[in-house]
């Protein structure tokens, strides 16, 4: 069970709020040098399948340099909500883009954990691993 104290180092609802916004919002407008601002130099972030971007990004470089590969790719990232937890918070998104005759629609959820005022570690779940595999591949 936790005590008052460690409950006090946890992040406030506001400060969890405010990083999701700016990331979100920094992924939107590719504004790298702010999404830095927010990641831990350690984060890291996975995301699943076999994918040109799937696997671990380990970093807050490597972070970027999976943002920009999904912008690279036409990714549209539709934000559905916000959901706050204790030690962090998840996007829930809907990611679109086509190629072709390719089509990427599915549903994501990133988990985002949080420490120091920093986002420390990101995990994404998805509603179609086949989709992304078949979607982001070298030579595009």
């Amino acid at each position: 069970m936790k005590t008052d104290e460690q409950n006090s180092n946890l992040p406030s609802d506001e400060d969890k709020l405010q990083l999701a916004n700016t990331f979100i919002t920094s992924l939107k407008s590719n504004n790298w040098d702010t999404m830095r601002s927010i990641l831990a130099a350690d984060a890291s972030w996975t995301l699943p399948g076999t994918s040109l971007l799937s696997g671990y990004a380990n970093g807050a470089e490597a972070i970027i340099k999976r943002a920009q590969g999904l912008k690279h790719f036409g990714v549209n990232f539709d934000l559905k909500y916000i959901l706050i937890g204790l030690n962090g918070f998840t996007l829930s998104l809907r990611n679109t883009a086509n190629r072709g005759e390719l089509i990427l629609d599915e549903q994501v959820a990133i988990v985002f954990e949080v420490g120091d005022g920093k986002i420390t570690g990101m995990a994404t779940y998805l509603s179609d691993v086949p989709g992304i595999n078949a979607f982001f591949i070298a030579g595009i």
